[in-house]
């Protein structure tokens, strides 16, 4: 009978909070901890969620944490309640429909759950610290921070990849740039655009990739030639989550001359009703619920007033979103594999084979405790990151994090690729198949590559944490540099000879 019982969730609304003292700011109080020492005095809540071991964060299982308050347990039943209610039941379909190229059907999902968000109140969560009362009358959690956004991301991602995406991948990185910079011109569009987004009413997109340049932002060629009162949008963006379903279109352009490089990129806000954009949808491996789409701008006439910030600051703006959309992948990537030792272990407690319960054979248990131990370091790396945004202004996040937020995306890559792969071997024929018991894995399987090359590749995030740590105190001479001075030095008494 100890193997029968796999997942039952308990909601918060089912146990009572059991939590210790905290300070008016929401941080734990400092005191005597009970081994002796000194410091934050830890937290802790009542048991919440699956009851498979390990398939939960360490702070929902009625484990000690220094991170997380009342408010941010209040904020997580929130969260939970509306995804087990308002997602979770329309996501196999969403997936079905998606890769039938059923957009009218994914369009409406869509706009459902964008619609259901927001009057939950959830949608302002999706765009960072600090909260955006300006913009919303979404009541904000007391305290709010990046836990609370984490929690959003990390409950989100228990149904998937692309329901993640379909929610935060166009509103968590297209809106920012309209947030944090704004539009000086036209005040009444950046207010419109932000609010419509925020209530669910319209949807935004990020448009940087192109087809032939993705972590090479320099090399953007799409333009946006100066026409006096005006810019003229020309060029072409791929691989754009939300594309299809989009009324506003942050856009990355080319307002300097050819080879401009860096310092001639600018940021647009386009409007869906402008003619000349067309959206196209790309089958991809996987996250198909997100609509990723090709972008075709064809002479699109877009006002002055609709830059973001200031002309030619757009690689700015752009470098000041990667760290933030990099930890929202990083952390939608720890619950995809920590949704992947759930569903072994589950699986795995009622499977009979060879007399016995799969999880009895010693093979299993290793496999399914090697997931865990990585999902545990990725989790506890993820919080400290989580931590450090909280105790930064974002401009010293992107001094001081960008090197460690990179390898924590690479790192959160492959802890999700080796947990999915693993657990596609725990399922078996079930999690090959799509749909039944291995539907989850299945998915998840599908949509790791969507966590180790968007965002910036396993490998770019590798030389950018090199360069930013500084790996490379001196470079060796380079004996060819010699030989090319000497050439030089001897065209120059050649050509004084003539």
């Amino acid at each position: 009978a100890m193997f029968i019982n796999t997942r039952k969730t308990a909601r918060a609304r089912d146990h009572p909070m059991a939590t210790t003292s905290v300070t008016p700011s929401g941080h734990a109080a400092g005191g005597k901890l009970p081994g002796g020492g000194s410091g934050p005095e830890p937290m802790k809540h009542a048991a919440f969620g699956s009851k498979v071991p390990l398939a939960e964060p360490s702070w929902y299982q009625n484990l000690n944490t220094p991170f997380y308050n009342a408010s941010h347990a209040a904020w997580r039943a929130k969260l939970r309640d509306f995804f087990e209610t308002e997602v979770e039941p329309i996501v196999d379909d969403w997936d079905k429909q998606a890769v039938q190229n059923n957009t009218e059907k994914c369009g409406q999902y869509i706009k459902q759950m964008y619609q259901k968000s927001a009057s939950y109140g959830i949608l302002p969560a999706c765009v960072g610290k600090p909260w955006p009362r300006q913009y919303t009358s979404a009541p904000e959690p007391e305290g709010y921070d990046y836990f609370h956004e984490l929690i959003n991301v990390d409950e989100g991602t228990r149904s998937g990849g692309g329901i993640a995406w379909a929610m935060m991948g166009g509103l968590g990185i297209g809106l920012p740039p309209v947030l944090n910079f704004g539009l000086p011109q036209n005040r009444a569009l950046q207010d419109r655009c932000i609010r419509e987004c925020l209530a669910g009413e319209k949807i935004i997109c990020l448009c940087i990739t192109e087809p032939g340049a993705g972590s090479d932002v320099s090399n953007l060629q799409c333009t946006a030639k100066d026409m006096g009162d005006h810019y003229v949008v020309e060029g072409n963006k791929k691989w754009i989550t939300n594309g299809i379903y989009a009324d506003y279109f942050t856009v990355a352009v080319r307002t300097g001359p050819p080879g401009s490089a860096h310092k001639g990129l600018s940021m647009l806000l386009l409007e869906r009703s402008m003619p000349g954009i067309t959206t196209t949808k790309i089958d991809c491996m996987g996250v198909w619920p997100s609509g990723t789409t090709y972008v075709e701008f064809d002479n699109v006439k877009v006002p002055k007033t609709n830059v973001v910030g200031k002309e030619g600051e757009g690689f700015k703006q752009v470098m000041y979103n990667f760290n933030h959309e990099r930890w929202l992948l990083a952390a939608q990537a720890s619950r995809m594999a920590r949704t992947c030792v759930e569903e072994s272990l589950a699986f795995a407690r009622t499977r009979r084979t060879f007399g016995k319960f799969l999880i009895e054979h010693q093979a299993i248990q290793h496999k399914i405790g090697e997931m865990a131990r990585q999902c545990e370091g990725l989790q506890a790396w993820l919080e400290n990151i989580t931590f450090q945004m909280n105790s930064m202004s974002k401009e010293e996040q992107n001094r001081k994090l960008g090197g460690h937020i990179a390898l924590l995306k690479l790192s959160s890559s492959r802890v999700a690729e080796f947990c999915a792969s693993s657990a596609m071997q725990v399922l078996g024929g079930a999690g090959y198949t799509r749909g039944g018991k291995g539907v989850k894995v299945e998915r998840i399987y599908r949509e790791v590559k969507a966590y180790a090359i968007p965002g910036g590749s396993e490998e770019i995030m590798l030389n950018l944490a090199a360069g930013q740590f500084g790996f490379v105190a001196r470079t060796a001479p380079d004996p060819r540099d010699e030989v090319i001075k000497k050439m030089q030095a001897e065209l120059k008494r050649l050509k004084s000879n003539l």
